[in-house]
């Protein structure tokens, strides 16, 4: 059982719009997985009538990174699956506002891990 992984931290972009869409990757070949990501960021399929597009772009730049990884392990890529596909909850840190206001605006951000496996 041959595993390679990716991740980004602290990436900028909904935590809920991740968890919806890594919940639909987990347990796809690779490449119907990119081709779901592909389809949402070009708006051709919708998740629940909804697009997602940043974060769509975001996960499908760490499934590259992971498939990069992959081809470096000498993977067979059609036998290569999303085995853990997750987002978790990143720092928090303020956002300036005027002047005069003691405290800004609360950031988010969001954690991204792809795990692939070769079957």
């Amino acid at each position: 059982m041959k595993l390679a992984e990716a991740r980004i931290e602290n990436a900028r972009i909904s935590l809920k719009h991740s968890i919806r869409i890594c919940k639909e990757l987990k347990g796809k070949k690779l490449e119907k997985a990119k081709k779901l990501l592909e389809g949402l960021i070009d708006q051709k399929i919708s998740l629940d009538g909804k697009y997602y597009t940043n974060a769509a772009k975001k996960i499908l730049e760490v499934l590259k990174n992971a498939e990069a990884n992959a081809k470096n392990k000498n993977f067979d890529l059609e036998r290569t699956f999303v085995k853990i596909a997750k987002a978790d909850k990143g720092e928090k840190f303020l956002r300036p506002r005027s002047r005069w206001r003691f405290r800004g605006r609360e950031a988010k951000s969001t954690h991204l891990t792809i795990i692939l496996e070769e079957r």
